[in-house]
């Protein structure tokens, strides 16, 4: 049976990748389908990852009704046996019912990949209606990692190099090399999220601007013993 699945992590920690590889393997096995993303950051109708892949996708906009697409899809005697749904944090919760009910109805696999929660620690609504109505939500295996080495757990926007907890809740940036003044984002573990300690801000307490310093001893690392 169809199911609606909800890859969901932090940034960085290859949701666009594992979206990409997935239409790849039902393309590969004769499957026909669609892929949908919403504000990629590599600009509009493409879904990209930062290991540089990229393939052309349709850019869903808040007025556009997933359930009609299809249907029109099935009308114009277009295959669609599966949804590849990236960046499923920004659809409307009203998309995401949507989704639900081409799963439901049309017997279609979706498989949405998202955020979530936002850099304030606030869930995104369509993050939200997907873990309320999903048939299952799955972590990707590769973890992201805050500067120091811990699982990252949390997204930070930093501005200038200094963390900011608020601000519009979607505003698309880069995680790296962001010209000043402009928005980029950070991964951190909880501990950093909640002291605003972004590796910028630990170097600049390290007094070197080159290496991160793992020896702060402000988050020691699973398994860190004590000295007697």
């Amino acid at each position: 049976m169809a199911e609606l699945v909800f890859f969901s992590g932090t940034m960085d920690c290859g949701k666009s990748t594992l979206a990409l590889q997935m239409d790849h393997n039902h393309r590969a096995r004769g499957r026909t389908g669609l892929v949908l993303t919403k504000h990629d950051r590599a600009g509009e109708s493409v879904l990209s990852s930062r290991l540089g892949l990229s393939r052309e996708a349709l850019e869903v906009r808040d007025d556009l009704d997933l359930w009609d697409l299809v249907v029109e899809q099935a009308t114009h005697g277009r295959s669609v046996q599966y949804l590849i749904c990236d960046e499923s944090q920004f659809y409307t919760p009203q998309q995401v019912e949507q989704l639900a009910r081409i799963v439901d109805e049309m017997d279609i696999d979706v498989y949405a990949f998202g955020i979530t929660a936002d850099f304030r620690t606030e869930l995104f609504p369509g993050s939200r209606r997907l873990i309320e109505l999903a048939d299952r939500i799955q972590v990707p295996q590769v973890e992201a990692l805050c500067w120091c080495g811990r699982r990252a757990t949390h997204n930070a926007r930093v501005v200038d190099g200094h963390m900011v907890v608020e601000g519009e809740q979607v505003v698309v940036g880069d995680t790296h090399d962001a010209p000043a003044g402009q928005v980029e984002y950070e991964v951190l573990c909880r501990r950093h999220y909640m002291r605003r300690m972004t590796s910028h801000a630990a170097r600049e307490q390290a007094g070197s601007p080159d290496v991160l310093p793992f020896d702060l001893g402000l988050c020691p690392l699973p398994g860190a013993g004590t000295r007697g």
